[in-house]
Order: structure tokens, then sequence, then C-alpha cells
């Protein structure tokens, strides 16, 4: 029996072992001590949200009663919740470069490392300020302890009464329908979705990255019961990083999404998104190296698509798709001079280059046994349609992967959560390898995700 099926076998074993335990679970941390509500209250599994957990959300935190401002609230509450996650995993990638040559492949060995380690630690903070004023900052480490501010938000709630005007300011995560931030996988690529990261092989356009948090402000609109809902955002092109280092850029960030009551199935939602904006491709230089905030030479790039989830009972199907496109400076990494490695130190475009496009897709299915209890699937698919130079092999850079696991969470409580988690990922990007063959990677991943 071969690695993957030796993997989901040992899965499905687990799975089953687990079922017999699953029961009713309690709420989670931070907001659910707030208000005393059951976890499946607002999460279909703790991240992700349901459509209450989203109307929550969308209303600023808030149940709309007097318990939202901080004034009626106990003394004693803390609306704080830490989370981390102690992993053993197992990380595989083939067709590595290496200085020294080892096995057949000269130059080039598969590396495959196993052992105990650790995620980044989130500190969670939210609630509200006041009465339609909310707030939410998440100061997050990596590994080893270094912290930056992943969310740093401030919004105003239902200004001149309606649903229909909340004002978000700070560094905040973009409105997906499917949340990036609420990812219910934790391996390297499978935690986080391919399709909001993409760029095409050779390309420097950092700046497109939807999964990222982002800089900016954010007007969203919906109706009383959620059910219609609209948001614009207007972003620095900086990928979220602080002091402005790439100058006078701006990008928008469009979602819409309507939600329909089909009965005894549930509450269906189809939407469409649209990033757009520009960026730059050039910077003022002293001494030869790239003075911060002088960007210059912007050009343009966009991603849009369309989002739906559906729910069958037990079982759900969240889809993306998109459509990207960059212009041809980023698609080329052309720019007179070098401010991100990569780029090409010409000012003059390579002879018939055009704007890189793709087309791409995700479909991730739950299927929820118990509150305690979830089994996951996703596959993402991601194929140029126009490459930036027609003599790069019109498949390069492809990008195939699916991810399978499970969550299984004894202990959900107004005090702690706790999930024992398991997971595998497989991913294969075309004509990617040093030697321009397809490059393959994999991650088992088995850990305890738990939050207080």
């Amino acid at each position: 029996m071969n690695l993957p099926r030796r993997v989901i076998a040992g899965l499905l074993f687990l799975a089953c072992f687990v079922i017999a335990g699953a029961s009713d679970a309690n709420a989670i941390p931070a907001f659910a001590r707030k208000y005393g509500l059951r976890c499946s209250a607002c999460h279909e599994a703790w991240p992700m949200l349901n459509q209450f957990g989203q109307k929550f959300k969308d209303n600023g935190y808030q149940l709309m009663n007097d318990r939202d401002a901080p004034i009626w609230q106990n003394p004693a509450y803390w609306p704080v919740t830490f989370r981390m996650t102690p992993i053993w995993h197992r990380v595989s990638e083939d067709k590595v470069a290496v200085d020294t040559a080892a096995g057949p492949n000269a130059g080039e060995v598969q590396i495959t490392s196993h052992g105990f380690d650790l995620s980044g630690l989130d500190f969670h903070t939210g609630g509200t300020l006041d009465k339609n004023i909310s707030f939410y900052l998440l100061p997050s480490s990596d590994s080893t302890g270094a912290f930056h501010f992943e969310t740093v938000m401030a919004r105003l709630d239902n200004v001149f009464g309606s649903s229909w005007v909340n004002i978000k300011l700070g560094k905040f995560e973009l409105d997906n329908l499917l949340s990036e931030k609420r990812i219910l996988t934790l391996t390297g690529n499978g935690g986080i979705y391919q399709l909001y990261h993409f760029t095409p092989l050779g390309d420097t356009n950092f700046y497109g990255q939807m999964g990222d948090n982002q800089l900016g402000v954010e007007w969203l609109g919906h109706s009383y019961n959620d059910r219609s809902r609209v948001s614009a955002a207007l972003i620095s092109s900086n990928d979220g990083t602080t002091q402005l280092p790439s100058g006078n850029s701006y990008s928008g960030f469009f979602t819409a999404s309507q939600a329909f009551d089909t009965g005894k199935l549930g509450v269906q939602r189809l939407g469409f998104y649209a990033m757009t904006g520009e960026a730059p491709t050039q910077f003022l230089n002293s001494g030869g190296v790239p003075i911060p905030g002088t960007g210059f030479g912007n050009k343009s790039f966009s991603r849009y698509g369309f989002t739906g989830q559906f729910y069958l009972g037990k079982l759900d199907f969240q889809v993306v798709t998109q459509h990207g496109s960059d212009d041809k400076y980023f698609g080329t990494g052309t720019s007179p001079y070098q401010p991100y490695p990569g780029n090409v130190a010409s000012n003059a475009l390579p002879a018939g280059a055009r704007n890189p496009t793709w087309n791409g897709f995700l479909v991730e299915p739950h299927y929820v046994f118990s509150p305690q209890l979830i089994f996951i699937g996703r596959y993402e698919g991601i194929n140029m349609s126009q490459q930036a130079l027609a003599t790069t092999p019109s498949d390069a850079g492809n990008i195939q992967t699916f991810t399978i696991g499970y969550r299984y969470m004894p202990i959900m409580t107004s005090r702690a959560g706790f999930a024992w988690h398991n997971e595998y990922n497989w991913l294969r990007q075309t004509k990617a390898a040093p030697d321009g063959t397809d490059l393959t990677s994999s991650e088992l991943l088995l850990g305890f995700d738990f939050a207080f």
C-alpha cells in the first residue's frame, strides 16, 4: 500500500475511533463567556462560522441587546483568547536543488523531515468599546515567538441606526465569504487557500494577496437578517505592511452576496468578489538601495470570481472561483531597479510580453457529524490561461492540491476549547522544479489545537 493510501486508511481508522465519543458541545472562549451561548450557536465547527455567527460578526460582535455595551458586562469579564497548536508532522518535497549531488538525480534530491513542532501563538481580544463601537486586536507570533500585529481594527456599527452603514478602519481580513483566518486546516500548504495567494512562475506581484490581512478602510452593509450583504474596501497596496513601504498606491476589494432559505436543506448563499488595483514596479534608489515609500511606475492587477455556500443537512460545500490577471511588468518581473528579489534590472520589457492570466477553482466539502466532530476535504486547481511570455510552456505553474482531515473537539466550554486535529495535504505545481519538471510536496499533521 503506497503512502497516500496508508495515510487515508489511518485517518479513517482514527475517525471511526473518535466517533464513539462525540456528544453535544458547549460554547468557546471570549464571546461565549460574554453571552453564555453554546459553541454551536456561532460555529459550524470551531473556528469556522455558521450563518448566525456570520450575522454576529457583521453586527460588530453584538447580539443587538443590552449586553452588547461594556458597561453592562461583569467587571471580571476579559474578552481574551489564547490559541496555539503543538503538533507532530511529516513534510516531504521532491526535486530540491542541493549543492552536492545525491542519488541518481545530480543536484536534485527529495527532502523529507518529521518530528514534533509548534504553531505560532494567537492572542485574540475583541468586542465592544461601547454600544455600536466594536474592535478586534490580534497580536500574533511565529513559532519562535517573534510577534507582529495580524489584526488591529475599530468599527462604527449601525451608523445612523442603519445596518447598511458600518465603517471599519485598520488592519483586517478582507471580506472573503470563505474565510482563510477561520480555516479548518493547519498544514503548510493546506492551511491556506492557494487561490487567495497565487502568482504565476516568474511573477513579482505580491500585492494581490487576498488571504492576507490588509491595511485600509471598509464599508459593510447588510439587511437586518443578514441575507443580503455588500462591502467595499479601500486598501494600501502593500500587502498589510506598515510604514508605507510601497508609496502612494491603492487597491479595492468589493463583495456582494445573497442568501436563500431552501427549507429543510438550509440557507444557501451565492456571491461574487472583485479585487482590482495598482502597485509600483519602480523605486527611487539611494546608494543603489531602494528607498521605502518612493514607489512609482504603478501597474494594474485584478482578481475576481464567484463564491457559494451550499448546505445539504450535515453536508455542505464551500465553492470559490477566480479569474486573475497581472500586468506584463509584474508577469515578467521587469523594473529598472531591483527592489525585490527576482526583478530584472532592465526597463525594457522582453519582446512579446503580455499580461499573464489564469483561472482557478476551489471546492471544500464538510460533513458535520456533530458540533464536536467535523470531516474536511478540499480540492484546488489553478491553470494558466496565458503566460507572460509565449515561450513559457502553457501549463507551467499550474497547481493541483487536495487536503483531507478531521477535527474532533471533546472539550468546548465557555472557558476553553480543545481539538484533536488530523490532516493530510498533497500539492503539485507543474514544471516548477529546478529541472523544469513537476514539483510535488506533501504533509501529514497530527496535533492538539487549543484555546482558552
